[in-house]
């Protein structure tokens, strides 16, 4: 373990046996090693950003197990918003100061693929300012599969409408064997690394989630973050990593022994090592809790996603994130924290320090 620990200190990259050793760790000495990367790179700078997640649907073509939100499982609740409300909505947030919105929508085959696009160029047209972060490579692929396209047809159609950067969602955990259970028929892993591999190619960047706290291993885990890496080297378009802790609410997956708060901080103190090319780690307080996200910015983690203001996926399982938090709280809790808050826009340009 010294060995392992002399190379992070000397800021040498990490294979991946050596990182699931960091697991091995107490997790103060663990977090220590990823504070001093962090601080390096960031000083006591947390970042957020003012926004608004957006989620047009429920209806969903495919089941994964983990998921509460799709109307097509435990929820019977189904709706879809008309790209009227979905652009109202915007120009709301825009008016009322939100540099971007964040959207993302379960796979309904009903709607066809112009509803999409519709919401996207529109509302560009009436917020022409804002950030549209939108479409995973989950969504993509299923568009791309409804109607007949191929992936780099679907990212023309997007960059046309006003997508301006991609989430990271529909990631999962890339092992097939996991996906085989608990998200089948979904995209795969090497699809989800194609799709953001095209985006990239176009000189735009996104964002790299990974689903843990199931039924996935820690091995799993070190996987995923390594494909991830790789990808980084060869195309440098992520902006962010995030790792989204699992929700076990209302969903078909049935995980008994949930996470403690000692695996969580210990994985995104490893992910700040072991991802030594891509800049930023995302501690999303949605699916953490806010309160554990603050003390992730002392694990290594940046950034802490934004006001929200709205949230269903995460919530229909059980995180308390449906109304978002507002900005003279988050402000506060990340001063009282011991830690800067700035805000940023979706590229990490820095707007405002507080």
């Amino acid at each position: 373990m010294e060995t392992i620990i002399g190379k992070i200190k000397d800021r040498n990259r990490l294979t991946k046996e050596e990182a699931l050793k960091l697991y091995d760790l107490e997790l103060l000495e663990l977090g220590v090693l990823a504070d001093e990367i962090r601080k390096e790179k960031f000083g006591k700078k947390s970042y957020f950003n003012i926004n608004r997640h957006i989620n047009p649907t429920n209806v969903c073509k495919d089941s994964c197990k983990f998921c509460a939100y799709s109307a097509t499982r435990k929820n019977p609740n189904q709706y879809t918003l008309s790209v009227d409300e979905i652009v109202d909505i915007a120009k709301d947030v825009y008016a009322n100061g939100a540099k971007e919105v964040h959207i993302v929508s379960a796979h309904n085959p009903n709607v066809g693929l112009n509803w999409y696009l519709e919401s996207f160029k529109y509302i560009k047209k009436e917020c022409p300012d804002i950030h549209i972060k939108a479409l995973t490579a989950a969504e993509i692929n299923f568009l791309a599969t409804e109607y007949n396209k191929s992936y780099e047809e679907i990212i023309d159609l997007m960059e046309l409408n006003g997508v301006d950067s991609m989430p990271g969602g529909g990631a999962e955990v890339f092992a097939e064997d996991v996906r085989e259970k608990i998200c089948k028929g979904k995209v795969s892993s090497d699809e989800w690394i194609e799709i953001h591999k095209i985006w990239h190619s176009r000189g735009k960047k996104s964002n790299a989630t990974m689903l843990f706290g199931h039924i996935e291993s820690r091995a799993d885990r070190i996987d995923h973050m390594d494909r991830l890496r790789e990808l980084q080297d060869e195309s440098g378009g992520f902006n962010t990593f995030i790792p989204l802790v699992y929700q076990r609410d209302n969903n078909y997956l049935k995980v008994e022994n949930f996470l403690t708060a000692n695996e969580i901080l210990k994985t995104y103190a490893i992910s700040r090592i072991f991802l030594d090319n891509i800049p930023h780690i995302k501690a999303y307080w949605a699916t953490s809790t806010i309160n554990l996200a603050l003390l992730a910015q002392e694990f290594g983690c940046d950034d802490l996603d934004g006001t929200i203001q709205k949230e269903s996926i995460q919530s229909a399982a059980g995180a308390n994130s449906a109304n978002g938090l507002e900005l003279e709280d988050f402000v506060a809790l990340i001063k009282n924290s011991g830690f800067e808050p700035v805000e940023r826009d979706s590229l990490y340009n820095e707007l405002k320090v507080y």
